[in-house]
This record gives structure tokens, C-alpha cells and sequence, in this order.
């Protein structure tokens, strides 16, 4: 795995604090921010995201549901990487919630028993 995939998909599972994600993120030039949120994108459709998981992403975010990337998500719209500077860490939260709770029980229902994906046998980022 790619080290922001890796990175990502600690978020997901809460290995890594969402302020630490964030502070990553904001950190990237623009064009990379755009590439991981293309790659988010990816993730949540692997993960199989659903409409049904749109609010609660959105409560998880810490957004506010009249943002444009959860007006955008509440129409089961994506392309968040196109939109404007400003809101590309509202569509980074957002799109980390999405995939947690789609990955969450993705985990729940297809992996319980042990699974061989790579991303779901991460180690402990603090163990490292």
C-alpha cells in the first residue's frame, strides 16, 4: 500500500486521531489534497458506501449539513476534488466518515472471522 493509503485507511479505523489526519491533509500541496480525495472517493465506492450512511457521515464530520460537500454527498454526488480550495478539508472529513462507517461494516459483515486485505491488519500506528 501506498503511504497515504495507508494513512487513510488509519483514519478510518480511528488508528490515527482525525486532528492528526486533518493537520496531514492541510499540509499537502493543493494538487495532492485533490488526489487523495479522488482516492477517498475510490475507497468509499470499495468499501460500499451507501446513501443511508450520508447523515451520519455528515454528524461524524463535525461539517455542518449546508456545506456544499455534504449538500453535494446528501444527493449521493462526488467529485469533491474539483471543488474550491476552501472546501477541500470539509470534503477531506467527510469523506473520511463515509468510509469509515462503509469500512466499519464492511469489516462487521465480510471480514469478522479474519480477512487477508492489508488494510484491514493495520498495526498500531503508536506501536510502530
Amino acid at each position: 500500500m501506498y503511504a497515504h493509503e495507508v494513512i487513510l485507511n488509519e483514519l478510518a479505523q480511528e488508528l490515527r486521531p482525525m486532528a492528526e489526519g486533518v493537520e496531514w491533509f492541510e499540509a499537502l500541496p493543493e494538487d495532492e489534497q485533490r488526489k487523495v480525495l479522488h482516492a477517498l472517493v475510490l475507497f468509499c465506492g470499495q468499501a460500499r458506501a451507501c446513501e443511508e450512511d450520508v447523515p451520519e457521515s455528515i454528524a461524524r464530520s463535525g461539517i455542518r449539513p449546508t456545506h456544499t460537500p455534504a449538500v453535494m454527498l446528501t444527493k449521493w454526488r462526488f467529485g469533491m476534488e474539483r471543488l474550491p480550495t476552501y472546501e477541500l478539508t470539509k470534503s477531506f472529513r467527510l469523506l473520511i466518515a463515509l468510509f469509515s462507517i462503509a469500512d466499519a461494516r464492511r469489516r462487521r459483515l465480510y471480514c469478522a472471522g479474519g480477512c487477508g486485505h492489508a488494510w484491514h491488519n493495520l498495526p498500531n500506528p503508536t506501536h510502530r
